[in-house]
């Protein structure tokens, strides 16, 4: 064998070598940039953090650790079915359905609590989600009154109302009583934008609330 036709053999395998490495550093690469499809029929939890201190909570095989206060996580998802959601020191029996969405509220005081958050399809518009976790019935309304955004949400209840993508500030009233004025909100295309009201009396505590990778 010439030395010319061995040399041109070994810059051939070399090359190949390099593709196949090249190759397998791009697979790794994707693995790490793409999260797990979650298989059909399964729950999405999240975790909002409604206290002034950070929690860990675990609901089967998805945790959550350390939620800053008045911050959340992003959805985990697993299998539908029973579970004991442990949120700090507390415990709370849940039943999760397929194909759901749900929020688990670490609550300042009291029990944590489960919230349902149904799915959103449309495209084209912003959903705003209003949480009533308080002990009085509230009205989402544009900053200065004129507008109702969202009708008045019971104590424990739940409001929708898509909107077009804007951004906006808002106002929460008791009846035509303003109660707290929002800080502007950004309402992004085919997202959930959420307000979760927790505390009683003049004591309450709004907190806008998006995926954590939602500007």
């Amino acid at each position: 064998m010439n030395r010319p036709t061995l040399s041109r053999r070994l810059v051939h395998t070399g090359a190949l070598l390099a593709g196949l490495l090249a190759f397998n550093t791009s697979q790794a690469g994707d693995a790490a940039l793409y999260a797990p499809i979650a298989p059909k029929g399964s729950a999405f939890v999240r975790l909002y953090n409604a206290a002034n201190q950070e929690v860990s909570a675990s609901l089967g095989s998805a945790k959550f650790d350390d939620v800053a206060p008045l911050g959340s996580s992003a959805f985990s998802y697993l299998a539908k079915g029973d579970y004991s959601a442990q949120v700090g020191t507390q415990s709370l029996p849940v039943r999760l359905a397929g194909d759901q969405y749900y929020t688990l509220v670490n609550l300042p005081s009291g029990a944590p609590k489960l919230v349902e958050e149904p799915i959103f399809k449309n495209k084209q518009k912003a959903l705003i989600r209003v949480h009533n976790l308080s002990d009085k019935a509230l009205v989402l309304k544009t900053a200065d009154g004129k507008t109702e955004v969202v009708k008045r949400v019971a104590p424990q209840g739940r409001g929708d109302r898509e909107i077009n993508p804007v951004k906006v500030s808002l106002a929460l009233y008791d009846g035509q009583r303003k109660v707290s004025d929002l800080k502007p909100v950004s309402l992004p295309r085919g997202e959930i934008v959420s307000l979760f009201i927790t505390g009683s009396g003049s004591q309450l505590s709004p907190v806008w609330v998006k995926r954590p990778d939602v500007e």
